[in-house]
């Protein structure tokens, strides 16, 4: 598949689907002449981006995460806004696939024109988020789509990433109180913005009050990160799209706040400057790994490393060394 970066760029900023698809697959290809397309499109657009409102949302397994997102987003459209979602789906550890159901999910919501809706595979991608996730969300807002949600895999140990590339993190949970606030991170509990407690109809109408006073009374124990922003906990259900308003009206209120102080600005450019830092790693670690002299020796050490010959913090100083001598240029 071949790229023309610079009608690729016309066509996105005209809000073209189709060209957008495109470009995200780009951004998302490995090969190395699209990494340097890609880097191309995006230093061409980025101009153009950061006008959305970013929200990041996860949940623990049966919370309900794509009924929310098509009762929200459905919302959202009525309100006049553009949505795109990114949905990130879990890979399969043995084969790499993804199931990428989330299509099938948002049936409604995916019909819309004025909805994007973009299932991605996890990979191997710690965090909930793809590695390209930033990178497509900069795509979607060139576009034009002025609302940006990133659905992540689920509640795990590293499911923090997606609050580093969003303005609010949502965290949705089941009605039922004690076992889920055990289970889930306290990270993820410090670092919601807003917590729902979902599927709050029926029989469990009540439940789900009893755990949203639990969660109250829990992040009451907690820093929250953002100043003078107290996290609210409310109930909704998806599913009879009750509570779906008044969430929206916090989304707004919280955004609002933090433009007012300054700290919307000043927490894009921490997130650009911690996104700039984690993709030189993840670069360096790609460009060690397809180093030839490297990869001679990786056998070897990972031989003497996994039969307790060689400590692994000696093999892995020898390879960086190897590295290092393989790429030093000499001085002028």
């Amino acid at each position: 598949m071949t790229f023309d970066v610079e009608t690729l760029a016309r066509d996105i900023l005209a809000g073209k689907r189709r060209a957008l698809s495109r470009a995200i697959t780009l951004v998302e290809s490995t090969r190395a002449d699209h990494r340097e397309q890609a880097i191309a499109l995006l230093e061409r657009l980025t101009p153009h981006a950061g006008n959305s409102i970013r929200i990041g949302i996860t949940g623990v397994p049966g919370a309900g995460k794509s009924t929310f997102i098509e009762a929200a987003g459905l919302h959202i459209l009525e309100r006049g806004h553009k949505l795109a979602v990114l949905a990130v789906d879990p890979s399969s550890a043995l084969s790499g696939g993804s199931i990428l159901g989330d299509k099938t999910r948002m049936e409604e919501l995916s019909r819309r024109r004025e909805a994007f809706i973009r299932p991605s595979p996890a990979g191997k991608t710690l965090g909930g988020v793809t590695r390209r996730t930033r990178e497509t969300m900069l795509l979607c807002e060139a576009a034009g789509f002025d609302v940006v949600i990133v659905e992540t895999v689920g509640v795990g140990q590293s499911e923090t990433a997606v609050a580093d590339m969003t303005d609010m993190f949502l965290l949705l949970l089941l009605p039922g109180g004690g076992d889920d606030l055990q289970g889930i991170k306290r990270g993820i509990m410090e670092l919601a913005d807003l917590v729902l407690v979902n599927k709050a109809d029926g029989d469990l109408s009540a439940t789900a009050n009893h755990s949203a006073s639990d969660y109250i009374h829990a992040l009451r124990l907690l820093h929250p990160r953002t100043r003078n922003w107290q996290v609210p906990v409310k109930t909704c259900s998806a599913l009879e799209q009750r509570g779906i308003a008044e969430a929206w009206d916090v989304v707004t209120r919280y955004r609002e706040t933090l433009t007012a102080s300054g700290e919307l600005l000043q927490r894009r450019a921490q997130q650009a400057k911690s996104w700039m830092w984690t993709e030189t790693a993840e670069s360096l670690l790609s460009a060690l790994r397809s180093d030839q002299q490297v990869a001679r020796l990786i056998p070897q050490l990972e031989r003497a490393v996994t039969a307790g010959i060689k400590p692994p913090t000696v093999a892995a100083a020898e390879l960086l060394d190897a590295f290092l001598q393989n790429n030093r240029r000499p001085l002028d």
